[in-house]
């Protein structure tokens, strides 16, 4: 293990690196109950779908654990997911097979790009104010998605947003688990985030025994291993000759596929290094090439099984807070998603609320990015950084908060008379945003 990954270099150890691969898992094992249900949506058989989100993370994680040593886990994304089902297949009308080929033709573009080192370049030649920015937006980001997975915010039509019902054990438990986070982290226990995902994961069982906690139909937080098996995955259904004929609609879904997972990946991955302090004395990721490309293998095979994008997961952070430095905690994460084939029903009767309280503190934690963000002296840095911050959870996306982010801090530095500072990756992140505006638009 430590010739493989080096752990006594990044100040680690086998032990931590385990359970904050658990941890990792833990945090993102919703995926495994979520998207099958979405691309489901889209015409595909559940079970199907389940095995090749598995297989597909389990890969690509193992690809990030080998090619790059980082401890982030990559599985089929949320968002391009929803993209896939609700977008493409039933707001468009195609089949499942044309956004699948869409998504394969994607990964292949991806690939080149990493060995072209475009996306090496987009990660390492953003300016560190607008860095720091991005992982405070993250953290924020993924504060909203969770506390709105458990129930403690909800949609409101007069306020937009507001808090849930009081009474809700999800609501209860998962500020419960994220008290038992805080002291477990302040009296220094090994593992505290892990222990507290189970720890909240065993109150809810035990309110649902009493009655106050329901599950949704059909589900328990109990695990039964009465339904255990492995349906075979979606192999290779493609669908080559809608490209041939209807081009120009094939490379619209194709761009705006490649156009978020880029940046949704470059986001990602400059938060959780910024959290693993993975980056150099530069500011640079050393290995992004060998991230990216795990990244992109990752979702031609998911498209190969039948699923939808793989990407970095930003969930990987709260593994990088329990203590995760090198690519063994991906390993990890890998191993887990494997067993969870065997073992589905056991990792998804962890609810979401159990996972929540991880999160929102993962979610303190690169918030505390802010401090370094400098907001007096140079006007291009701060307003950018700032967008970065505020645009990700009010709009609910990562790519949106780096696209405000980029292109505030080109425009300021023209008009500032600091156009020489603008190095040609910035100039062609802008060109692909105002490309992306443009197919939006029309």
């Amino acid at each position: 293990m430590e010739k493989l990954f080096k752990l006594k270099e990044h100040g680690t150890d086998v032990k931590t690196e385990i359970l904050a691969g658990i941890t990792t898992f833990l945090a993102m094992a919703y995926i495994l109950a979520v998207n099958p249900t979405y691309l489901a949506a889209a015409g595909m058989d559940q079970a199907s779908v389940f095995t090749a989100t598995a297989l597909s993370a389990a890969i690509a994680t193992l690809c990030m654990a080998f090619i790059a040593n980082y401890p982030v886990a990559l599985a089929s994304g949320m968002g391009l997911n929803a993209f896939f089902a609700f977008t493409v297949c039933l707001g468009m009308g195609y089949s499942y097979k044309v956004a699948l080929t869409a998504i394969f033709v994607e990964g292949i573009i991806f690939i080149i790009l990493s060995f072209f080192r475009f996306r090496e370049a987009l990660v390492n030649k953003i300016p560190a104010n607008l860095k720091f920015g991005i992982s405070a937006g993250i953290g924020l980001f993924i504060t909203i998605v969770a506390l709105e997975g458990s129930g403690v915010v909800v949609l409101n039509e007069s306020t937009i947003v507001a808090l849930g019902d009081f009474s809700s054990a999800a609501f209860v438990l998962s500020m419960v688990g994220l008290m038992i986070i805080a002291v477990l982290q302040h009296y220094k226990v090994p593992g505290s985030i892990l222990l507290g995902i189970i720890i909240t994961w065993i109150l809810g069982i035990f309110a649902q025994l009493i009655g106050w906690y329901v599950p949704a139909e059909g589900t328990s937080l109990i695990p039964s291993l009465s339904s255990i098996g492995i349906a075979a995955p979606t192999f290779f259904a493609f669908d080559f000759n809608f490209v041939t004929q209807n081009f120009a609609a094939f490379a619209v879904i194709v761009f705006t596929f490649l156009f978020t997972d880029i940046f949704d990946t470059v986001g990602t991955l400059i938060g959780v290094a910024r959290k693993a302090d993975l980056l150099d004395e530069n500011g640079e990721l050393p290995n992004a090439k060998g991230a990216l490309l795990s990244d992109a293998i990752g979702t031609v095979v998911g498209a190969c099984l039948g699923t939808s994008t793989v990407t970095s997961y930003v969930e990987s952070t709260v593994g990088v807070a329990a203590g995760g430095k090198t690519g063994l905690t991906a390993l990890t994460t890998a191993v887990l998603f494997i067993v969870a084939l065997i073992f589905a029903p056991i990792f998804l009767a962890i609810p979401t609320f159990a996972t929540t309280p991880a999160v929102v503190y993962v979610g303190l934690l690169m918030l505390s990015a802010v401090k370094k963000v400098d907001f007096e002296s140079d006007m291009a840095d701060a307003v950018s950084a700032f967008l970065a911050i505020v645009i990700m959870p009010l709009t609910y996306s990562i790519s949106n908060g780096i696209m405000f982010g980029i292109i505030s801090w080109v425009v300021i530095k023209i008009f500032t008379g600091k156009i020489k500072e603008i190095n040609p990756i910035m100039w062609i992140s802008v060109a692909l945003f105002i490309l992306y505006i443009i197919v939006q638009v029309l």
